[in-house]
């Protein structure tokens, strides 16, 4: 499943928002470096999100910038978005989030865009009480988890 070409992190959420407050702080690092973000979600998370961005204290250019990413569940849309990203040969960070089938099918059908000379980031993000006691297996399969908006490596 994991080629070289493209790094492979993972991350474990409790809660939509729990899975919005670990991965703000690393998305706003992001954006602030021109990277293309993209949320595939099994669920809609648009109105969590603005939730979530009312309670915070940045700026309003910075929740406009956040909002702007796309939290709906259009993954069809959101599909050929990557692929075009992947044309225009663009440094791209995508969070894929839900039960660990549906992270299975989406990175199998990213993984038909990715080429060797390609940088693209996945964060395979799951929930902690589907994958339980596979918590020790599923890191197993990565090289990096992301913890509270940093990305750790996994010894």
């Amino acid at each position: 499943m994991k080629k070289n070409t493209k790094e492979k992190t993972c991350a474990f959420y409790a809660s939509d928002y729990h899975f919005e407050m670990i991965s703000l702080p690393y998305i706003e690092e992001k954006i602030k470096n021109q990277n293309e973000i993209i949320i595939l979600t099994e669920n809609n998370l648009e109105e969590s999100i603005k939730t979530l961005l009312e309670k915070t204290n940045l700026k309003e250019e910075k929740k406009e910038k956040i909002l702007n990413l796309n939290w709906k569940n259009n993954n069809l849309e959101k599909l050929k978005t990557i692929k075009t990203k992947i044309d225009q040969e663009k440094d791209i960070t995508i969070f894929i989030k839900g039960n660990q089938n549906y992270i299975k099918n989406i990175n199998q059908n990213i993984e038909k865009w990715v080429e060797e000379n390609q940088k693209v980031k996945i964060i395979d993000c799951y929930n902690i009480e589907e994958v339980g006691k596979k918590v020790e297996e599923i890191t197993g399969q990565y090289q990096e988890i992301l913890k509270t908006g940093r990305i750790q490596n996994i010894t």
